[in-house]
């Protein structure tokens, strides 16, 4: 019998606009968080070893093939990461959960100590979900729930991931019923129960998740 886990983190929101669970209203604030550096690289960067050898109009000419002009008044990528760093920064649940998926999937560039660029940084990833997920927002308190069920960005507590992927589960988010029914099914940070599993799937099933779908027939 195979039950499946969902790996996947909720999808980045650049443009900040509708997707993704409601913060809860009265859910408490964080502290304002300090001020990270600018860990982006300007997609319009030409490499040194270039930049030395051409001339203001081969520079031009080659910044238009690297990137394009896009329609007029559209932010960059840059402008957008931006954007929405200080959206996060200043307190903005959604802004915070949607920068940890950049953080997490490489969209923003970090570098280590070293200055070595990093392919993802999950351990920043985790920081802006726990600012987010404090807040009471559903989709970061998944998303940092499946950051302590794998151990990435933070030490590996199966409890934790299940307190999580609850918050998240009350409030509707359809991955999260389905891990939590695999947490349960597992007996992974709390005791084993299918009873549960099944009702978490089922809630899950309900809004159409294939994976939990799946998991109720591996369950016959």
């Amino acid at each position: 019998m195979n039950i499946l886990i969902v790996t996947l983190l909720a999808a980045p929101m650049l443009m900040l606009a509708g997707c993704g669970e409601k913060a809860q209203e009265n859910a408490a604030k964080t502290e304002t968080p300090t001020k990270l550096p600018d860990e982006f690289t300007s997609e319009k960067d030409i490499p040194s070893v270039l930049e030395n050898e051409l001339t203001p109009e081969e520079k031009s000419a080659l910044l238009q093939e690297i990137m394009p002009a896009g329609p007029e008044n559209e932010a960059t990528p840059e402008e957008k990461f931006l954007q929405l760093r200080k959206d996060a920064e200043a307190g903005d649940a959604k802004a915070q959960n949607g920068l940890g998926v950049m953080f997490y999937t490489g969209e923003a560039i970090s570098k280590d100590s070293t200055g070595k660029i990093l392919n993802n940084d999950p351990v920043t990833a985790a920081a802006w979900f726990h600012r987010s997920a404090a807040q009471g927002y559903a989709d970061a308190q998944f998303n940092l729930g499946l950051m302590y069920a794998n151990g990435e960005g933070v030490a590996k507590d199966p409890a934790k991931a299940v307190e999580l992927f609850q918050k998240a589960a009350d409030q509707g988010n359809v991955d999260a019923q389905n891990n939590l029914g695999v947490m349960y099914y597992a007996g992974e940070g709390v005791p084993r129960d299918e009873a549960k599993a099944k009702e978490w799937f089922e809630k899950a099933a309900a809004q159409g998740n294939a994976d939990a779908k799946a998991n109720l027939e591996a369950m016959k």
